[in-house]
């Protein structure tokens, strides 16, 4: 019965009350596009990670982030492989060079990622098809989310990195994540020839692979135990969990989405209690017929609270559907990995509801006091 009446209590003033749900849209689109920036972050943050083969990731002690890894002794490698239960141990290298568009003229960093060939590092189709490409002298693969900056992708193309004439090879699809603006992989031979101040005897990350039937987080307990302190242990587990904790609470990005979860979900609760308190003032003469005809003040807050979430719901769908097609657009223009989940919908869902109910219960108090005196 409730609803029936807040129902017809919502289409008895259509105009006013779909700029309510235009309001409370705002509200939920606003949530979830927030806790899509905030989601992506981490995922953003391991792109390159998931595209490697490891079960066992080595750094350095000063580690910090994959865009700031530093190095470590080769030799750590030799180390790891003295463990029976390690099957193999293999060094990867990366480093920002410096990129020349012929076009403009202009010098722009880009990552570089390297390997060792015969190891099959990378767990990339696109560039286990085209390791024969790599193992030619002076050429790379671009990553196709590179910003069209760095200039067209056409294989063949010459340009100059690290003021090194090399050979575009091909692409291949990763993504760049928290990289920079562009990413290319080479062997580790041609990564020493664009960076020859570099050593093929120090690494950025070790990349343990375990036999099968391994137990990583105890392989991972004695590495600890027999490497130098110059070296970290990550399972493939922790080093989730790291890169997740840094771009979440460390890194700029992470706190700003961070803080705009935060101020989106407060600006939707406003925005609801607004939405509704308006309604109920507006409609104060029929909650004042209703008080007359009996209703009581336990009814009155049912009616306000189901006014509120039939308004929230009709807003709900919309919301839903342009945050779908907004997260499309980021995923193109803005090369981010942000995806909507079953999770995001419900809970986005739930706290929409809980938000409304709350806000209809703040707001009831107008409709409680009402008078029918007020309709003379």
């Amino acid at each position: 019965m409730n609803a029936f009446v807040a129902w017809r209590m919502l289409t008895h003033e259509k105009g006013r009350n779909t700029l309510a749900v235009g309001g409370i849209f705002i509200a939920v689109l606003m949530i979830f596009l927030q806790l899509g920036f905030y989601d992506c972050v981490p995922k953003a943050g391991m792109l390159t990670y998931n595209g490697m083969r490891f079960d066992i990731l080595l750094t350095s002690s000063s580690y910090v982030s994959q865009v700031q890894s530093y190095d470590f002794p080769r030799a750590r490698l030799y180390q790891v492989l003295s463990l029976p239960e390690v099957e193999s141990a293999s060094p990867f290298y990366q480093g920002e060079a410096s990129w020349l568009t012929d076009a403009s003229g202009a010098r722009r960093d880009i990552f570089v990622m390297a390997f060792r060939l015969a190891d099959r590092s990378m767990a990339v189709p696109d560039i286990e098809r085209q390791l024969e490409v790599l193992q030619r002298p002076d050429t790379l693969l671009m990553d196709t989310q590179t910003l069209p900056i760095y200039g067209p992708k056409t294989p063949g193309r010459m340009v100059e990195l690290q003021q090194r004439a090399v050979r575009l090879g091909g692409q291949y699809v990763l993504g760049t994540g928290f990289l920079g603006n562009g990413a290319v992989v080479v062997s580790d031979v041609n990564f020493i020839r664009i960076f020859p101040t570099r050593s093929l005897a120090a690494v950025t990350l070790g990349l343990v692979k375990l036999k099968p039937g391994s137990n990583p987080d105890q392989v991972a307990t004695r590495l600890r135990a027999l490497l130098p302190a110059d070296t970290k242990v990550f399972t493939r587990a922790e080093i989730g969990t790291a890169e997740i904790s840094y771009w979440q609470t460390k890194a700029p990005t992470g706190i700003i989405f961070g803080f705009g979860v935060v101020i989106s979900i407060i600006a939707g609760a406003i925005i609801l209690y607004g939405t509704l308190a308006t309604q109920v003032t507006r409609q104060l003469p029929q909650y004042a017929t209703l008080k007359a005809m009996g209703y009581s003040d336990g009814a009155l807050r049912g009616i306000v609270v189901a006014l509120a979430l039939i308004t929230a719901g009709i807003a709900y769908l919309p919301a839903l559907a342009g945050t779908l097609m907004i997260y499309d657009r980021l995923r193109i223009a803005a090369r981010l990995p942000i995806d909507m989940t079953a999770a995001r919908v419900v809970g986005v869902l739930a706290i929409m509801l809980a938000m409304a109910a709350g806000s209809a219960l703040l707001a009831v108090g107008k409709a409680t006091r009402a008078d029918p005196a007020d309709l003379f």
